[in-house]
């Protein structure tokens, strides 16, 4: 038996999406070429990015195709605080230990390359963002801060931040919020028109699209400073060819994800909670991370004492489920989940810990057989014991 819940890490490319996609790649033409070649492929490319302004409420004109979340975090974060440095001198980045890297490394970069200086926003135990800290810290900072960088949905625990209450208090001072929304957008309700962001980032292998696509949606009163140059496409923010054929697919996963929503979230919510009661049924040392919180719907995330999150993944995979644990691998080696130590939650809680992320496919046989895999794996976790322990 293989049972897939992992989805939050990559999503399975949906059959429609495939069918799409298969059909496009067939079309001959650079979309920047002026014979009918190359306006064929322009034009399957702006009905993609029609499309996608309609699946995630923006002006067609703001969608600018990308490789992806990194990238577009990358093109955002970069690109907005290096045009603050031409309006006048702002060196601070606010912004959460609990972004993922895309978002934390590129800052921390401009703090050692180029100047910036960052200053992080304090979370509470549930991973919730302390907006009152940061309306103090912008009344007497905000002459000196460049942007704001907030994630929709953590990628890890689930919680969600309410953007709309950050952009309220970070318009008052004038400063920009980016956010990175790869875990949202498809999962809950996004609208950017009225999210107040300056920057949003998306990414299709998370919504059942191809990986190595996806946007950066980019307000039309925003500008950005390019990373990369050449040939000035995507409104000379992202240059290089277009690729048509994966932005249809994102444009069809997106249209997808926004018709079943309501749906899947009812679906998975109920699915999410009848997992979360049962794996703590298992043992009054497991612990389910952020309840409380407002969360995804497709995301559990625990914590079991005694014993690695490596060593309890690795036993249920051998069992035939795929999820993933809290730490992060950065060159071949396993380390603590930032995210949990941000949390204030200790090396060992965050070393041991599972994510169950559900989707399109997840059915109620799964969650039981995973429930019945788990404390046989987590009994032979214990004995194996933590690293170094």
């Amino acid at each position: 038996m293989a049972v897939y819940l992992d989805y939050a890490a990559t999503s399975p490319l949906r059959a429609e999406v495939l069918e799409v996609y298969l059909e496009h790649l067939s079309v001959t033409g650079n979309p920047s070429s002026v014979h009918s070649f190359g306006q064929g492929a322009r034009q399957v490319l702006e009905e993609a990015r029609e499309s996608i302004s309609r699946s995630v409420d923006c002006n067609r004109s703001e969608v600018i195709f990308t490789s992806g979340g990194t990238e577009s975090n990358n093109l955002a974060v970069k690109g907005l605080y290096w045009q603050r440095q031409r309006d006048q001198s702002r060196p601070l980045i606010v912004s959460a230990y609990t972004e993922h890297h895309a978002v934390i490394d590129p800052i921390e970069w401009l703090v050692a390359e180029q100047g910036a200086e960052v200053v992080w926003v304090p979370v509470n135990e549930l991973g919730e963002v302390d907006l009152i800290w940061l309306e103090q810290f912008l009344e007497a900072n905000h002459s000196r801060v460049a942007m704001i960088a907030l994630m929709w949905a953590n990628n890890e625990v689930g919680v969600v931040t309410p953007i709309p209450s950050v952009t309220a208090l970070a318009s008052r001072f004038d400063v920009p919020v980016h956010s990175d929304a790869v875990a949202a957008v498809g999962h809950i309700e996004v609208s950017f028109a009225s999210s107040g962001l300056s920057t949003m980032a998306i990414s299709g292998h998370k919504l059942g699209a191809p990986v190595g696509v996806g946007a950066l949606i980019v307000s039309r009163a925003t500008k950005l400073v390019s990373v990369q140059h050449g040939g000035g496409q995507e409104r000379s923010m992202r240059s290089g060819t277009m690729n048509s054929a994966a932005a249809k697919a994102l444009a069809k996963a997106l249209e997808l994800a926004s018709q079943e929503l309501e749906a899947r979230r009812i679906r998975l919510t109920d699915l999410r909670d009848r997992l979360v009661a049962g794996v703590l049924a298992i043992s009054p040392n497991v612990r389910a991370t952020s309840i409380g919180a407002d969360r995804l719907p497709d995301n559990a995330h625990f914590t079991f004492s005694g014993c690695s999150g490596d060593s309890l993944l690795f036993l249920l995979d051998a069992a035939g489920f795929a999820v993933s644990n809290g730490s992060a691998c950065q060159a071949g080696v396993a380390v603590a989940s930032h995210v949990l130590i941000a949390m204030g939650r200790s090396q060992a809680d965050a070393s041991g810990c599972i994510r169950v992320s559900l989707g399109l496919s997840t059915t109620d046989e799964d969650i039981d057989a995973l429930l019945a895999a788990l404390p046989r794996a987590y009994a032979s976790a214990k004995r194996a014991g933590l690293p170094n322990g």
